[in-house]
């Protein structure tokens, strides 16, 4: 069963619980507290006082006197209680639409992946196409990407298109390029390439980053229940996990009328920092300025997602030098180093925050560099965000310290991909991969997250890697160059007060400290005194959010 299944059948008991009245004081008493004070530094408490608005009125300090003032005491039974996990980014509907989709995660083998596509054609038989995603070429062992002749073995009658792992790659067939219009006279867009069968001009089937739209187009649009639905699941999966709030990188109109609609209702308990998928998608929503905040800080448009180049397994991260595993090819820039100084000034001047998306070390330069430019315009407090900054050449990790830049940081994403990066840059050139540490050494700050569902949403997988540079197997031993793990209390603060701060709702949420909001979970141990293994196994017992209980794990579970 795979993580999501678990966690979705996890999340059945979500919001189905005698919850606690939201507007009364209560005390929850008997728990072993942890947080990041004002300060930066980790408080223990033992008691949390939530006030009528859920809110933090106090934390009581072990041996303290508890607070006779309050309307309802809940023991925590001496569980660890934490601030609720913030996952600095993630695809909140994706999240959703690939629990309704085909999930080929766990494929092992092209062959396997037919199988599961094959299977799920055959149970779904009134789809008009076939969607999923998930496939990873570099884990099969294929040494190549698969094509469409093999996905029409499996399926011809109907469209099939699946998105790769890093959601920067597409598999279609046949029948899906037909309804799309594209054949041999198709052309490459800019910032996106059709992979060709060799020797040929056909298309293979496969398409990368902007290229991927030339098949979308063609795909029918999700309805608005569907979106309802998508977004309940997501919901449920990530309350399940611990999380509270998470930063949604790419919220387009529907996505953000999908989380409007559940607002309006009452059933928006996660926290969204909207970030939005265009400026044509940012000025519709929000207007002359950042929204307000919505539904006692529930949701929040305050920025747009730009997306500078791709991602190392379908190489389309733009590098310095050629790929070491494909000479003459150094990735795609999606974007002119013009373009992305237009979109980031239009967003900036209206204060809007950008974040935005480079995983090559050229990728990331070029975005250090507008920002240096841009900073002489733009004064203040702008919290310029760099989204992944996987593959950074040393000679520019200092760069990060200046201008208020955070660099947003997918933990998992460097157990997932050590691998692929050595074949496709070559061990010598990744003494800035994933460095986490001398981003915090140099001055810099840093925020967590998954990238879900590109990785899962799995917080505590995510503080075990970051502390420890390992895998699920403890591989490699000692970890993958090891001078760039963190702390746990750092890792904690990354996944919680710092990725608060990295989406400006510090003061808000992330910390359980006096007037910011109540949420958190209780958890089956101490993260800041556990193996990364042991981290690995935590257990998410309860999710509270602005002091109502929206989570509780059955005991069977």
């Amino acid at each position: 069963m795979t993580l999501i299944s678990k966690l979705g059948l996890a999340a059945a008991s979500i919001l189905a619980l005698a919850a606690i009245p939201a507007q009364a004081d209560t005390l929850i008493y008997n728990v072993d507290g942890i947080t990041i004070g004002e300060n930066g530094s980790v408080e223990r408490f033992a008691a949390l006082v939530i006030d009528d608005d859920g809110r933090v009125r106090e934390t009581v300090a072990s041996g303290g006197e508890r607070p006779s003032d309050v309307d309802f005491a809940v023991d925590g039974d001496g569980r660890v209680m934490l601030p609720g996990f913030i996952d600095a980014h993630v695809h909140v509907m994706g999240i959703g639409f690939a629990q309704m989709t085909l999930d080929l995660s766990a494929t092992r083998s092209l062959e396997e992946a037919l199988a599961a596509i094959a299977e799920f054609a055959e149970n779904n038989p009134g789809r008009p196409w076939i969607l999923g995603g998930g496939w990873n070429q570099e884990k099969w062992g294929l040494g190549r990407f698969p094509t469409a002749a093999e996905l029409d073995a499996v399926v011809s009658d109907r469209p099939v298109y699946l998105t790769r792992v890093d959601g920067h790659a597409g598999w279609a067939n046949s029948r899906a390029m037909q309804l799309a219009g594209l054949d041999a006279t198709a052309q490459s867009p800019v910032g996106g390439q059709i992979i060709r069968l060799q020797g040929t001009n056909a298309p293979s089937g496969i398409f990368v980053d902007a290229a991927e739209s030339l098949v979308t187009r063609a795909i029918p649009a999700p309805r608005p229940a569907e979106r309802d639905l998508a977004l309940s699941k997501a919901q449920d999966l990530l309350l399940a996990s611990g999380i509270t709030a998470a930063a949604d990188m790419g919220t387009s109109i529907e996505d953000w009328q999908t989380f409007r609609r559940a607002g309006d209702r009452g059933a928006l308990k996660l926290r969204i920092m909207s970030y939005a998928s265009s400026l044509d998608s940012m000025l519709l929503i929000a207007g002359p300025a950042p929204t307000p905040w919505l539904y006692d800080d529930r949701l929040r448009m305050g920025g747009i997602k730009i997306y500078l180049d791709g991602a190392l397994g379908s190489r389309g991260a733009w590098l310095k030098q050629d790929y070491a595993d494909a000479p003459g090819n150094r990735g795609i820039p999606i974007l002119t180093p013009a373009q992305l100084r237009n979109i980031m000034s239009r967003a900036a001047m209206d204060g809007f925050q950008t974040a935005v998306h480079a995983i090559g070390d050229a990728a990331n330069a070029e975005v250090l560099s507008a920002i240096e430019e841009l900073s002489e315009s733009y004064k203040g407090d702008r919290r310029w965000r760099i989204e992944h900054s996987q593959i950074v050449d040393p000679a520019d990790l200092p760069r990060f310290a200046d201008n208020g830049i955070i660099a947003s940081f997918q933990p998992l994403h460097q157990s997932s991909d050590r691998l692929m990066a050595e074949a496709r840059m070559g061990i010598e050139r990744l003494g800035g991969a994933y460095a986490w540490r001398s981003v915090l050494a140099q001055g810099g700050r840093l925020a967590f997250g998954s990238d879900a569902p590109v990785e899962p949403a799995n917080t505590p997988a995510g503080l075990a890697v970051a502390i420890s540079r390992t895998d699920a197997n403890g591989e490699p031993f000692g970890g993958w160059l090891p001078s760039e793990t963190v702390s746990r209390e750092q890792a904690l603060a990354g996944f919680t007060s710092d990725a608060a701060y990295a989406g400006f709702a510090e003061g808000r949420f992330g910390r359980l400290i006096k007037g910011e909001r109540a949420d958190f979970i209780l958890v089956d141990r101490d993260p800041l005194l556990s193996s990364p293994s042991e981290i690995r196994d935590l257990r998410v017992l309860e999710t509270w959010v602005n002091g109502e209980r929206v989570f509780s794990r059955s005991g069977t579970e």
